[in-house]
């Protein structure tokens, strides 16, 4: 019998800003669901061009079976990257999944979530599993048929059991 990989608990997002939610959404509150997780920076070529629209159609493919939530990720530009540029940019690339700004805490170029996923930088795909670990973190452009193949398998997972 194969036993099954070990994957690391998937940490919990630092996030300063919702947009496109009322909700503030946490991993703790997501457990159960699977969760993708595009980490991007407005004005990253590759986020633009790639990563971004496939999180759309990953969205409309995948509806309600999965939960997409966008990291906006400032790492370079701060002065650009303000939540009113930011907002004005998701109207205009009509993204509508929740996006959350990665929370700077001073104390590294890097923000919290990023450095706690270790990203390397932006587009980035992170994959969390329904148990709440992390199953897929790529940097730059991934095959859409690798990113649905493994979305498919982790949806077709059974629930993991809740203990109280």
């Amino acid at each position: 019998m194969r036993s099954r990989p070990e994957y690391p608990v998937a940490p919990e997002l630092a996030i300063s800003r919702w947009f496109n939610t009322t909700a503030n959404p946490t991993l703790a509150d997501l457990r159960g669901e699977v969760v993708v997780i595009e980490a991007f920076q407005m004005l990253c070529p590759g986020c633009v061009s790639h990563g971004l629209p496939q999180a759309m159609r990953v969205q409309q493919v995948f509806g309600d079976t999965l939960t997409v939530l966008g990291l906006h990720c400032v790492f370079e530009h701060h002065e650009a990257m303000t939540p009113v540029s930011l907002e004005a940019f998701l109207y205009e690339y009509r993204i509508t999944f929740p996006v959350g700004v990665d929370t700077h805490d001073g104390s590294s170029s890097l923000p919290i979530t990023m450095g706690r996923y270790q990203l390397r930088g932006t587009p980035s795909l992170v994959v969390i599993d329904r148990a709440g670990r992390l199953r897929l973190n790529a940097f730059g452009q991934v095959d859409d048929l690798v990113v649905g193949a493994t979305l498919a398998r982790l949806i077709d997972e059974p629930r993991p059991q809740r203990t109280h």
